[in-house]
């Protein structure tokens, strides 16, 4: 067992009756990473997430956590935390009496626990006294991020954690996962948002019927994947276009929505990077150059498909 490794699977398979939620899947998460998993609903993410935080067993393969074999027992292994399906709540319970009553349940008090701190971490300090029923999809998200926080976990397990945040609370929860990546901590992050994925994690795996159909540094998934839609704003919109469909390897389309100024343009990245220097030696200024759809969703899309019409 690699000791950096947080988790390391080997041919996980899960099974519902007749139905496999996953097949032989394999998926190494070291710590200090946070780790994206994408894929279409019912592609076997949950089923994934509940066998790490303890709340369902393989019916085969191995898995090891942190370094310690996981065995057949229902629980949560030791420094492991998180939530699926969202975070349980007490909604007739404050932010802080919830905390305070998983803390008493783990053997603790609200003070030992660090109760205020977690609950600052998450930016709900100012709330801590409200009842959560009143709380609205985002808060319940981040006060569940800060119940998974109250043990100081070596792995963190989220399903979603920035489901119905505003930009601002976004960034901030994004700021938190990030530190306690650069701290050690190990993330899983599942999450429908590419953008999230993107802004946080460094390698992510793609789930589709119950296979991992990638598994990889994301830079990987980008190199890998097949020509992209990019909408391109220059200076002059015609010498850019004429001089797109001299570049080899540019298809180019038709005028965008934005207006006269943009077009959409479809390469592989070296063949992209030609015509970006053609345009800076003919004196054309590249104003925007940004993929249609990110290189993420498009590969997610491309493979899911894939995966789909082959079965």
């Amino acid at each position: 067992m690699d000791t950096r490794l947080a988790i390391r699977a080997r041919g996980i398979t899960k099974c519902f009756g007749d139905v496999v939620a996953l097949d032989g899947v394999d998926l190494d998460v070291t710590q200090g990473q946070i780790h994206g998993l994408v894929g279409p609903n019912g592609a076997g993410k949950t089923t994934l997430l509940g066998l790490l935080l303890g709340l369902a067993v393989a019916d085969s393969g191995r898995l090891e956590i942190l370094g310690t074999p996981v065995g057949r027992a229902l629980a949560a292994p030791d420094g492991v935390a998180g939530f699926v399906d969202g975070p349980g709540l007490y909604p007739s319970l404050t932010a802080r009496q919830n905390l305070a009553a998983l803390a008493a349940l783990r053997g603790g008090d609200a003070r030992t626990a660090g109760v205020d701190d977690v609950l600052d971490q998450v930016g709900l300090i100012d709330v801590a006294d409200d009842r959560t029923r009143g709380f609205s999809l985002g808060m319940r998200q981040r006060l569940g991020l800060a119940a998974a926080l109250l043990t100081k976990p070596r792995l963190l397990v989220l399903d979603e954690p920035a489901n119905g945040l505003d930009p601002a609370g976004k960034k901030h929860i994004h700021g938190v996962l990030s530190r306690l990546a650069a701290d050690g901590t190990g993330i899983v992050l599942s999450s429908h948002r590419m953008d999230d994925l993107e802004a946080l994690c460094s390698e992510v795996t793609i789930l589709a019927t119950g296979r991992a159909v990638f598994s990889g540094p994301l830079n990987k998934l980008a190199a890998e994947n097949r020509e992209l839609e990019y909408r391109l704003v220059t200076s002059d919109p015609q010498a850019a276009r004429e001089l797109a469909v001299d570049t080899a390897g540019i298809g180019v389309g038709t005028v965008d929505d934005a207006g006269a100024e943009g077009l959409v343009v479809r390469a592989l990245v070296p063949a992209l990077d030609e015509l970006v220097a053609g345009l800076v030696h003919a004196g054309i200024a590249v104003r925007e150059l940004t993929p249609v759809v990110s290189p993420l969703e498009a590969a997610f899309l491309a493979l899911t498909e894939q995966q789909e019409t082959g079965r």
